[in-house]
């Protein structure tokens, strides 16, 4: 099965783009708004709407194949590519990346994304991750297309990996609505929660550590009152560097604080993400790592999640490698081409490191779909219900895609004449 067209088409994503330099410099919140003189090339506000491109993928049969380029909510900034907007890169896709795609045969997924990853501009640069994570997405949609089988199927396939009917623990994210939203989390259910953006010491953290302190308890308990016996989910919290501020990355302060927290979350297990923030990714896996032995020589089961600074395929290996931390977060539209993902969650767990699908807020119902598929594939431990900062949309979308996909499957092995789709 050819591709014989490639189209494109604008479109929004699931939250905005955040100018983090201005928010650092002195940014201003006005009700959802932020106040100030953008800081970040290509921004026109501090926040303005999130962007994406969804493309399109014509086959020889008439079928439609879609993926979407999107990028993270704090575009530019800390080594990323810069903002992603629509009517920017639509013309670069439609007229440099259209014309490799026209007359490719859709027959192997890891061989045409292979092309696409490795394309440069005519200028010798890489292209957007955006573009890349979007139009990986497509071929990967083609290709399952093009078989009649699902992408999770591709995948199993061409990454020879066992199939494994169960769903993977969904974790969903509340924002700074970390209570009405924990509650939304709780009664439907959700296998990990909360995430809770404790990114500001004063407010959020504690110049002690009290107030998260304080918020893990008020979680335990009201688990333990709306969820009932039976549920004991995972608690997920990211604290964006916090802690190490508060502790001056004092290991051993730091290492009591945790026994604080692991006592207040009993009986429920702790996962902490981004503890502290060093400054660069070998400071980073070392302070990480020092950590995380620490913790383990005191006999403290909170785990110790690895983000700032492990954006890329090639970040996540030398995290994995120093075993540095308990999991890694693998923010699917940073890696590019979704095969980057893929390989990632297959690397961590060969060396024993726990697997985050992860990503953004600011991505697409799209992009989430097929994150799925990669997740029931490779069997992370985890990954993110998205797009957004609410619970209710995010968890809907990934929650109803895995469990279509389950169901599909399980038609499939128990009627193999009949499977294809």
């Amino acid at each position: 099965m050819k591709i014989v067209d490639v189209i494109a088409s604008p479109g929004l994503t699931g939250f905005y783009f955040d100018d983090q330099k201005a928010i650092k410099c002195g940014a201003t919140q006005d009700g959802f708004t932020c106040c100030g003189e953008p800081q970040t090339l290509g921004f026109k506000a501090v926040r303005q709407r999130g962007e994406s491109i969804s493309v399109m993928l014509i086959l020889e049969d008439g079928q439609v194949a879609s993926g979407d380029c999107a990028a993270v909510q704090y575009s530019g900034c800390g080594g990323r590519d810069p903002l992603f907007l629509a009517e920017d890169f639509i013309p670069i896709i439609l007229e440099e990346i259209a014309p490799k795609l026209v007359g490719q045969e859709l027959d192997s997924f890891r061989d045409l994304v292979g092309v696409i990853e490795n394309l440069e501009r005519p200028n010798g640069d890489r292209y957007h991750t955006a573009i890349r994570y979007g139009v990986s997405q497509a071929i990967l949609d083609g290709v399952a297309k093009a078989k009649k089988k699902t992408m999770t199927e591709v995948i199993l396939e061409e990454y020879e990996l066992p199939m494994i009917l169960e769903p993977i623990p969904i974790f969903t994210q509340t924002g700074d609505d970390r209570y009405d939203n924990a509650d939304k989390a709780i009664i439907k259910r959700a296998g990990v929660l909360p995430h809770a953006l404790i990114n500001n010491v004063e407010t959020k953290l504690g110049k002690n550590g009290e107030l998260l302190l304080g918020y893990v308890e008020w979680l335990r308990n009201r688990i333990m009152t709306l969820g009932g016996d039976d549920y004991r989910p995972v608690l997920h919290i990211d604290v964006y560097g916090t802690i190490g501020i508060a502790f001056e990355d004092d290991i051993e302060r730091m290492v009591e604080y945790f026994v604080k927290l692991e006592k207040a979350a009993l009986p429920l297990h702790l996962r902490i993400e981004g503890p502290m923030d060093a400054g660069s990714l070998k400071g980073q896996i070392e302070q990480l790592k020092s950590l995380r032995e620490a913790l383990k020589a005191h006999g403290v089961k909170v785990e110790i999640v690895a983000d700032e600074w492990c954006n890329t395929y090639e970040d996540i290996v030398k995290f994995v490698d120093a075993q540095a931390a308990d999991m890694v977060q693998i923010k699917t539209p940073d890696l590019g081409g979704i095969q980057n993902t893929i390989e990632a969650v297959i690397y961590a767990k060969k060396f024993g490191v726990g697997a985050y699908v992860g990503g953004s807020c600011n991505e697409t119902d799209g992009g989430a779909r097929t994150a799925v598929h990669v997740s029931l594939a490779t069997r992370p431990d985890q990954m993110l219900a998205k797009p957004g900062m609410g619970v209710d949309e995010g968890l809907m979308i990934v929650s109803n895609e895995m469990s279509r996909t389950l169901a599909v499957l399980k038609r499939g092995l128990r009627n193999p004449s009949s499977a294809m789709r």
